[in-house]
This record gives C-alpha cells, sequence and structure tokens, in this order.
C-alpha cells in the first residue's frame, strides 16, 4: 500500500510532468523595456531646424533613404538640411549637393509666418539649381484624414 508523491506520476513516468503554462513574465520585461528604449529614442531621431508649418488635409509623401530638405524659418534664414546657407550660396550648394548624390526630390519647408513671395523665391531658387522634382512640405490639420 504505498502511496506516490510528486507530480502525479508514478514510477514508470520517472515523476517528471512538463509545465503546460505559458510563463509570460519575461515577455512582459522585454516589451517593458523596449518601450521605455522606444520612448527614449524617438525624440531624438526629429532633429532639424525648427520650422512650424502651415496645416493641410493633403495625404502623406513617403520619404526616401537620405531627404534633400530645403528649410525657410520663422527669421527668413535658410538651411539645407541642418546647414545654414545664404541666398547666393543656395543655388551653387545644392549643384554641389545633386553631383554628389544624384538627382532626387527636393522638399520645401517654409514657416507659415514667411511671406509667400519669399517661399516662391526659394522654389525657383531649388528649380534653377536642376532638381527636377521639388515638393513642399505641410502639417496635417488636427482631426483630417488622410487622403480627404
Amino acid at each position: 500500500m504505498g502511496m506516490s508523491v510528486g507530480n502525479g506520476g508514478g514510477a514508470e513516468e520517472g515523476g517528471y510532468r512538463p509545465i503546460s503554462e505559458i510563463n509570460i513574465t519575461p515577455m512582459v520585461d522585454v516589451m517593458l523595456v523596449l518601450l521605455i528604449i522606444f520612448m527614449i529614442t524617438a525624440p531624438l531621431l526629429v532633429a532639424g531646424v525648427p520650422v512650424e508649418l502651415p496645416k493641410t488635409s493633403a495625404a502623406k509623401v513617403s520619404q526616401p533613404k537620405k531627404p534633400m530638405i530645403v528649410s525657410l524659418d520663422a527669421d527668413g534664414l535658410v538651411y539645407i538640411r541642418d546647414e545654414q546657407v545664404t541666398a547666393d550660396t543656395l543655388v551653387p550648394r545644392l549643384q554641389a549637393l545633386r553631383q554628389s548624390e544624384g538627382d532626387t526630390v527636393v522638399y520645401v519647408r517654409g514657416d507659415k509666418s514667411r511671406p509667400y513671395g519669399e517661399v516662391m523665391e526659394i522654389l525657383g531658387r531649388v528649380g534653377s539649381s536642376g532638381y527636377s522634382r521639388v515638393s513642399l512640405l505641410s502639417q496635417p490639420k488636427a482631426g483630417a484624414a488622410p487622403g480627404q
């Protein structure tokens, strides 16, 4: 009248029974660490010249690998990516970048406080530098669905 003690297995099973429950604690730990990493690095990915873009309901444009962005900030200063240039050196600098990186889409960002004529002048200079594809950037309106 022997009694078996253990996980319910007899002597023929060796007293071992696999656990059929999933332990999700390690998965939750990994997900929390990834969440913290993304929360810290996400603000660092948005770098550049601070420009307050106008709102629009146009659909978003997919960005190339290395975007060419020409910015006109609220003070009237012109930037190519993060490099400040003057109005006189804008065209030669864009031509040099076109020679080294090839023809790509040039995104023009203009602060909404700047006159429309200044933004159009920048667009004209970008076109005269040899780039054939030029696009204006804007911010979507709050609550506007894409494509409407």
